[in-house]
């Protein structure tokens, strides 16, 4: 493993960024952001990586390794819940279980953006058209998740009125769970923004290029992840109430699911950058749009369980370590 690959990706700007904001925490600093700009960071992160890919996607068009990009993409966020699944069950109840694979089987927005910024500082190119692949991988697993839900929570014979009512609800609760899989605020900006990149193509750009460049998103995506940093070294102390088997999943599980990932896009004949980050949405985990979905259609789940591990272990080790040993291992294997 090149340890220089670690030492450029940890003295990223940003990502010291997110260690400060650690730090703050831990050495009980008073250091906050106000509540509406996370939001704002977020909001404008999502725009400028939205409308940025679909200015590029316009500019290289759809070809039969973009088409099997988009397809592996939505293969991988559909299998991984399912595979994740059986392996949580091992020591956790259905509900936990499948609520954790929905979190491992989604992706984390901020994690491909850590590593685009990577792959900038290392001049590396990569497609306009992952950002599709990263809108496309956003949904499934919630789906996915529920469907196991389902499937696997054993079903009373005898049911009171009280009951069968409840259970009709939870029938007709299923376009609730779609709006929120696939209509969430994420998502639909990401689209969105996608879209509008791809029809307004070279014009568009234009006229807003200066707003979605890299000195303005480097310094949003400081400050997201200054408050990423905050939130995540609280979370910290939810992990007490865990055993070793989440943390161990939380860690050994993206490291999984990245190797498959890069085994896909050899397969499929990606590019290094491409490659890169096709991995990183296969081995990171959300933390905002299937938390989100899982507290109003699992409430059985435990939230502390499945926010943690994705915010608190799996994203840190992701931009500290996980992506350079990804990159690292795409070099390996001559992708």
């Amino acid at each position: 493993m090149d340890s220089s690959l670690i030492l450029s990706n940890i003295l990223n700007p940003p990502v010291l960024f997110f260690f400060l904001g650690m730090l703050a925490v831990f050495v009980q600093s008073d250091l906050e952001i106000p509540n509406p700009l996370p939001k704002l960071f977020s909001l404008y992160l999502l725009v400028a990586i939205g409308f940025k890919g679909g200015h590029e996607l316009h500019e290289s068009g759809l070809s039969p390794l973009i088409i099997s990009t988009l397809l592996a993409a939505v293969f991988m966020a559909s299998i991984v819940p399912v595979y994740s699944f059986f392996i949580l069950r091992i020591r956790l109840d259905n509900y936990n279980a499948a609520a954790i694979a929905a979190t491992y089987g989604s992706i984390s927005a901020v994690t491909f953006i850590t590593a685009s910024s990577l792959l900038d500082k290392l001049q590396i190119s990569y497609g306009g058209h992952m950002v599709a692949a990263l809108a496309l991988m956003e949904s499934p697993a919630i789906v996915v998740g529920l469907i196991l839900v389902r499937v696997f929570t054993p079903k009373q014979l005898a049911l009171s009125a009280d009951e069968r009512a409840e259970a009709d609800s939870q029938e007709t609760s299923w376009g609730e769970v779609l709006r929120e899989a696939f209509l969430n605020g994420s998502v639909l900006l990401l689209i969105g923004s996608l879209i509008t990149g791809i029809l307004t193509g070279g014009d568009g750009w234009t006229k807003v290029h200066l707003f979605v460049e890299k000195d303005l998103f480097y310094g949003a995506l400081m400050f997201f992840l200054l408050d990423m940093g905050l939130v995540a070294a609280r979370r910290i102390q939810d992990l007490r109430k865990t055993g070793m088997f989440l943390i161990v999943f939380a860690i050994l599980m993206p490291v999984a699911n990245a190797l498959l990932g890069i085994l896909l896009a050899k397969a499929i004949g990606m590019g290094v950058g491409n490659a890169l980050l096709f991995a990183v949405l296969c081995a990171s985990a959300s933390y905002i749009a299937v938390p989100a979905a899982m507290r109003m259609t699992v409430p059985e789940a435990n939230p502390s369980l499945y926010v943690s591990m994705a915010l608190a272990i799996t994203f840190p080790f992701n931009i500290i370590v996980g992506i350079p040993i990804y990159l690292q291992t795409i070099k390996l294997l001559g992708v």
